[in-house]
């Protein structure tokens, strides 16, 4: 049942990324609207079909957009937003309502994960189906103006959309290749045997750094995880429920200071027109050391 739900809800964010391709084929305005295209077309099948094709297609597929990033063949075109003084005159008219969308995505997701077996990727995609019937009603606009929106969106954050999947598949082949066990050597002769207090402050620090290496903590967490957080914390009777979900978010910590969290990071500055691109992370800094240093803290005081 779960699977067949998220095939379904796969198979909609794949023909999201076509529409996009065909609208930056047909973008007149998009000097480079050949490799635009393909990149968002190969990208929606690889959604659509990805467990189905070859593996050496997919990889070839991967490799395409790759190129099509790397080359700077990949650009937003004409497509363009609505006026600033038609967004103020309606941010005005909506006021706060217009939060009730992004809000109910995640209360949405949050629901369906806690009430439900279906989970909570199966969640998220209910909740952003429920944020976007209540955005229609709340901004009372056109549903036509859907597909343009969506794939604006979509070529503004550009190629980085992609970082998420590819890190994450990343930390499992770095799991799968026994890095874990190679950074748990490589801590042995670091941190003090026995002491819970350098372990604490290896693992968090690690997740922290992984992630920013990485992007993505789900990706580290395994490595990081299986190297430093078993033997150096878990193994010394820290409880594995509080120092695996203190563990995760203090790799959060180091996501909110890379750049490789394009998704968290970049994509925003872009959105924003913000003209310095690492302005998001400067601001997150301050606060990202204060919550690492308060994991480090929690975990120590309480995993134990």
């Amino acid at each position: 049942m779960v699977n067949t739900i998220l095939e379904i809800m796969y198979i909609f964010c794949g023909i999201v990324l076509i529409v996009c391709g065909i609208y930056a084929l047909n973008d007149k305005g998009n000097s480079k609207k050949l490799g635009s295209a393909l990149f968002w077309i190969l990208f929606g099948i690889l959604f659509m079909a990805g467990p189905y094709l070859n593996k050496a297609l997919v990889g070839a597929m991967l490799l395409v957009m790759g190129i099509l990033t790397a080359t700077k063949n990949v650009s937003v075109g004409s497509l363009i937003n609505s006026s600033e003084e038609f967004r103020k005159a309606r941010a005005k008219e909506i006021g706060n309502k217009i939060f009730i969308p992004a809000i109910s995505v995640g209360v949405g997701a949050f629901a369906v994960a806690q009430f439900t077996k279906l989970g909570g990727l199966v969640g998220l995609g209910i909740g952003a189906l429920v944020g976007l019937i209540l955005t229609m009603i709340v901004t009372k606009e056109n549903p036509k103006y859907i597909p343009y929106d969506s794939t604006r969106m979509l070529q503004q954050m550009g190629p980085t959309v992609i970082l998420p999947q590819l890190l994450g598949a990343l930390g499992a082949v770095f799991a799968k290749a026994g890095v874990g066990e190679v950074i748990a050597t490589m801590m042995g002769g670091v941190i003090p045997e026995g002491s819970k207090l350098f372990g604490v402050i290896g693992y968090c620090v690690g997740m922290a750094i992984f992630t920013m290496i990485m992007g993505n903590a789900f990706a580290a967490f395994a490595v990081i995880t299986a190297g430093v957080g078993v033997p150096f914390v878990i193994g010394l009777g820290g409880n594995p429920a509080l120092v695996g979900a203190l563990g995760l978010t203090a790799g959060y910590c180091g996501t909110l200071m890379t750049p490789m969290a394009a998704n968290f990071n970049i994509v925003p500055a872009s959105i924003l027109e913000m003209k310095d691109k690492n302005g998001v992370i400067k601001a997150q800094v301050p606060q990202a050391l204060i919550l690492l240093v308060l994991h480090i803290v929690v975990m120590y005081l309480f995993a134990f």
